[in-house]
């Protein structure tokens, strides 16, 4: 009997990336869809809700690696956001955590989100694997939920749990900001982003990622721990529009607006989330992860900007 890795979410971002990953190794692994994509060799699973039944696909598996989520959307439409969250990202992935443990599966992979420590970091104080949940938005409410829930499944099952929370993911098919960025650096639009050069953010390229879920499958020291996980170096808004325009080939053109008049515009438009993102700092600490799992992202960030905007040339 073959034992093999589970990867739920296949056709997803996150999720193929680790499937193309593992069967480049000749990893026996298994990729389960929620919906057909063509061109994606995923079998069919079922919906990511509390009474799905994950009994055929968890037969032979070994490990679980669960990106499959209800995911986190600027302008949620649904009427209760937090509960339909909650009905996938935490019932759903309680169900199948339970039937894998039922299964015999012996390690639990789950990628949660740096949105379970919050949304924004003061000068200095970047987040950590140990800085007591602080989620503000019902996506990130519902991460630190299914987490809690995961060690309490391990503690009673004996599987163990891993849990991965990354910030902001990048690279070939990024969607939502950042690939509307590479879209206006492409069209040569002036942005007026050229003074935000104080604050800092933390990103993680998707083969960093990748690496360090395929990592995790089955290093023992990552047993029923949380690792943050980022490229390492944290960058300014400025300087990350300079360095991904010099991936793209194409000169950035940045305006200096001042931080407070940003502020303000964003104020009247009503989109303070958004200048958030553009101009505060999130920062995470990675330090726990390199030392317990001797770790080291692989590729750097300059290397990853170059990746992502060759992914939207071709």
């Amino acid at each position: 009997m073959t034992v093999r890795t589970l990867v739920t979410g296949g056709s997803g971002f996150v999720g193929s990336a680790v499937l193309a990953r593992l069967r480049h190794a000749q990893v026996p692994v298994l990729g389960v869809a929620r919906h057909e994509v063509p061109g994606s060799d995923c079998v069919r699973g079922p919906a990511l809700e509390g009474v799905a039944d994950w009994s055929q696909l968890l037969q032979d598996c070994g490990v679980v690696v669960h990106t499959a989520a209800r995911v986190h959307v600027m302008r949620d439409s649904a009427s209760d956001p937090l509960n339909a969250y909650r009905a996938a990202n935490v019932e759903g992935t309680l169900n199948l955590a339970r039937q894998a443990a039922a299964a015999g599966v012996w390690r639990f992979v789950f990628i949660s989100s740096i949105k379970v420590n919050g949304e924004e970091t003061a000068p200095g104080r970047p987040f950590t694997a140990d800085d007591e949940p602080a989620p503000l938005d019902p996506y990130g409410m519902s991460k630190a939920e299914a987490e809690s829930g995961l060690r309490v499944l391990a503690t009673e099952t004996g599987m163990e749990v891993v849990i991965i929370r990354p910030p902001l993911v990048y690279g070939p098919g990024v969607k939502a900001n950042f690939l509307s960025m590479m879209r206006w650096l492409r069209r040569g639009v002036p942005l007026p982003l050229g003074a935000v050069e104080h604050n800092r953010r933390s990103m993680v390229a998707l083969d960093n990622l990748v690496d360090l879920i395929v990592t995790c499958l089955d290093h023992p020291a990552a047993a029923n721990r949380t690792f943050l996980v980022s490229d390492g170096i944290d960058l300014a808004t400025s300087e990350l529009l300079r360095r991904l325009a010099a991936a793209m080939g194409v000169p950035a053109r940045l305006l200096p607006v001042p931080v407070w008049a940003l502020h303000v515009g964003a104020k009247l438009a009503g989109r303070n989330a958004l200048f958030q993102k553009l101009c505060g700092s999130l920062q995470v600490d990675i330090s726990t992860t390199r030392q317990l799992l001797d770790w080291r992202p692989p590729i750097s960030v300059d290397e990853g900007l170059r990746r992502a905007a060759a992914g939207l040339l071709t």
